[in-house]
């Protein structure tokens, strides 16, 4: 079974012309996108905005939230 429907890569065609051309913008600070993965990152949220079958997004690249250990218990020396 597909990962991704015919609609999402549709979007991710469409967004990635956008980008050869010159005139794909980002959501937030609204600059051009250089990116080819930036471009297709855009195309499938689009994707997933339409309602497309699209995987859900995986955590935060780069950065993960492991719990580092806290300060040891019982460390202080009683009088």
């Amino acid at each position: 079974m597909a990962k991704y429907s015919k609609k999402a890569g549709d979007k991710v065609e469409k967004v990635m012309r956008e980008k050869k051309k010159g005139t794909l913008k980002s959501g937030r600070s609204g600059k051009k996108v250089t990116s080819r993965k930036q471009a297709i990152a855009i195309g499938l949220s689009e994707a997933r905005k339409a309602g497309a079958k699209v995987p859900k997004k995986k955590g935060s690249s780069g950065t993960s939230r492991k719990s580092k250990p806290g300060p040891k218990k019982g460390s202080r020396k009683s009088k």
